[in-house]
């Protein structure tokens, strides 16, 4: 009521520009909101940037090749953290998160409880309070469906308070999210996990597995929001590749008979580094072979994961047909992002959570009707946190102003133009990435540097001999991030 007594002084003419400047931003408002362009936002979990449109010929993705051929593949994609939650809450934030840890959007969601007013608003937030509905459907954040407990069905502990309209997870014969995330066909779930295969090919339809079932909800929902006038944030999280490696088997007969690459620098380092013994992967049951050791094996999982990507690409090409079928491609910006890379045998590790290469690049296109040079891909070493501004900006939005990303506008605009140095964390380890070189700094002070411009360096630490480069680059981790080690 204060407004009103304040009101009650004015003169009338105040009083009538105001009300006047009012309506008009109220019609601005909602000439703006009309205006405004749909985002579909596709994560990916555990998915290596090993696509037909990043140069890997052996590889069916011709869906993902579609949507890279309208649009900009960043094929120096780095993700903030090379595990599932602490990589997600980058994207969701806008940014880093130094723990690593995959409680890290829980964590965030017990500050909002407790009233935290530093805690910014996620993205999809964000876009909420502009006006957008926002939805997810399968594995935004670390658990799909967005809820903890013991199943992950527990609707008093949610992990993206104040975020979402829906956040949907269909179970199917899985019974709960839970069983959803490591799941083989016919509703078999990881209990003992080494009681699940690491691998199969079911000979079934899509909906066999839990994705299949995440495709169908999310046609739905298109088919939902194409009849509101609000815009939408509309966010759908693929589990597949991740473990166990399931998938119909006609994706399998895709890699029957081709001949797959030798594994590069397929040795654990001698040297201190981030080299971890592929737990995750060694607890699934593996008929008592090991892919280290056993060619022949390693042969078999490389092929099942490749299944369990094409199987994905196949989703992801029936989720943009909808909104192509539904008249919103024009209007809806398209991004697919992997949540981080993996380990198939580099370094003798099959699995992530390591500071290397193979675990922190992954796959990110963005797709809009007015892109310039749609097709080009760009080199530019860009890295998740990106992410945030620039849905923002490409949606007319306002850009949040302390966030730790980078608007990639300039990229999207030119593939020429240059990126910037790109950060990762884990466990008391911090990394950056430049166009040429990796600078892995362990506490204590140990460093790892590789070097992306000579061939032979990709896989040897090169510290003792480049001085000068690990003094310079440490240089750059002050300016850009409070690094104590």
């Amino acid at each position: 009521m204060k407004y009103l007594t304040n009101y009650k002084f004015m003169p009338i003419s105040a009083l009538k520009t105001i009300l006047f400047s009012l309506l008009l931003s109220t019609l601005i408002i909602a000439t703006t909101a009309s205006e405004r362009k749909n985002v579909l936002l596709i994560c990916v979990d555990d998915l290596r940037p090993e696509l037909n449109c990043y140069g890997v010929d052996y590889i069916h993705s011709p869906n993902i090749d579609r949507l890279a051929a309208s649009g900009r593949a960043f094929h120096n994609h780095y993700v903030n953290a090379p595990t599932c939650g602490a990589s997600r809450y980058s994207l969701l934030t806008g940014d880093y998160y130094p723990e690593a840890k995959n409680h890290a959007l829980f964590d965030r969601a017990k500050q909002i409880k407790d009233g935290d007013r530093l805690v910014r608003p996620s993205l999809p937030a964000w876009f909420r309070q502009h006006g957008y509905t926002t939805t997810a459907i399968g594995k935004i954040s670390h658990h799909p469906g967005g809820l903890g407990g013991k199943n992950w069905d527990n609707p008093s502990q949610v992990e993206m308070p104040d975020s979402w309209d829906k956040n949907l997870q269909p179970i199917g014969e899985w019974k709960h999210p839970r069983g959803v995330m490591h799941a083989l066909a016919e509703g078999k779930i990881r209990t003992a996990t080494n009681k699940l295969d690491v691998f199969e090919a079911f000979d079934g339809k899509d909906h066999s597995y839990p994705d299949g079932l995440i495709t169908a909800s999310t046609i739905e929902e298109i088919k939902t929001l194409e009849a509101s006038e609000k815009p939408f944030f509309l966010a759908v999280g693929f589990i597949r590749p991740h473990l166990p490696f399931g998938a119909p088997k006609k994706y399998l007969d895709y890699y029957k008979d081709c001949e797959l690459p030798a594994i590069p620098h397929p040795n654990k380092p001698k040297h201190p580094s981030t080299w971890q013994s592929s737990g995750e992967f060694m607890k699934y049951n593996r008929w008592s072979r090991n892919p280290i050791s056993d060619p022949d094996f390693a042969d078999k999982v490389r092929r099942h994961y490749a299944a369990c990507v094409s199987y994905v690409d196949a989703q992801i090409g029936k989720v943009i047909d909808q909104i192509v079928r539904s008249g919103l491609r024009e209007n809806t910006i398209v991004i697919l992002w992997g949540d981080h890379g993996w380990h198939l045998g580099e370094y003798g590790v099959w699995g992530k959570h390591t500071l290397f290469e193979e675990s922190l690049r992954s796959p990110l296109i963005i797709s809009y009707a007015s892109i310039d040079n749609p097709g080009e891909a760009s080199k530019a070493v860009v890295e998740t946190v990106d992410i945030f501004p620039t849905i923002c900006d490409l949606a007319k939005i306002p850009i949040p102003k302390d966030r730790e990303g980078t608007n990639l506008k300039s990229q999207l605009k030119d593939p020429e133009c240059l990126g910037h140095s790109a950060l990762a964390f884990q466990r008391n380890r911090i990394t950056i990435r430049t166009k040429e070189y990796r600078l892995i700094v362990h506490k204590g002070g140990f460093v790892e540097l590789y070097n992306f411009s000579d061939i032979s360096g990709v896989s040897v630490n090169q510290a003792k001999e480049k001085p000068e480069v690990v003094h310079a680059l440490t240089e750059q981790l002050k300016k850009r991030f409070n690094w104590v080690h």
